[in-house]
C-alpha cells in the first residue's frame, strides 16, 4: 500500500508498467518465503512428470500465502475502521479539557 502513493503521476501505459513492476516484486519475495520456509515439493529431478508436480505444489502455496496475505490485508484495514469511534472519543475529551481549561485559567 505504500507504493500507492508514489504512482499519483502516472497514468497509462507507464502506469501499467508500474503495476506490473510491484506485482513481479510482490511474487518474487513471495517466492523467496514460500521456498525457504515450506522447501517441501522442490524438484530434484528433470523429467516432466517431477517438473509438473513441482509446479502444481508451487502454485498452491503461493495461492495459499496469497489468501492469507489478503486475509490479513482485509482485517487490518477493518481494525482501523473499528477504532474511529475511540479515537473520536479521545479527540472529544481532549478538546472538551482544553475548552474547560481555557475559561479556568
Amino acid at each position: 500500500m505504500i507504493h500507492e502513493a508514489m504512482i499519483l503521476e502516472y497514468s497509462g501505459p507507464y502506469l501499467a508498467l508500474v503495476e506490473w513492476g510491484a506485482a513481479i516484486k510482490q511474487l518474487v519475495l513471495m517466492t523467496l518465503f514460500v521456498n525457504l520456509f515450506w522447501p517441501f515439493g522442490l524438484s530434484l529431478l528433470a523429467g516432466p512428470g517431477e517438473l509438473a508436480i513441482s509446479c502444481a505444489i508451487y502454485l498452491g502455496k503461493i495461492a495459499a500465502l496469497a489468501l492469507v496475505l489478503a486475509i490479513v490485508e482485509t482485517t487490518n484495514a477493518k481494525m482501523r475502521l473499528f477504532r474511529i469511534p475511540e479515537l473520536l472519543a479521545v479527540a472529544f475529551v481532549l478538546s472538551a479539557l482544553a475548552l474547560i481549561s481555557t475559561f479556568l485559567f
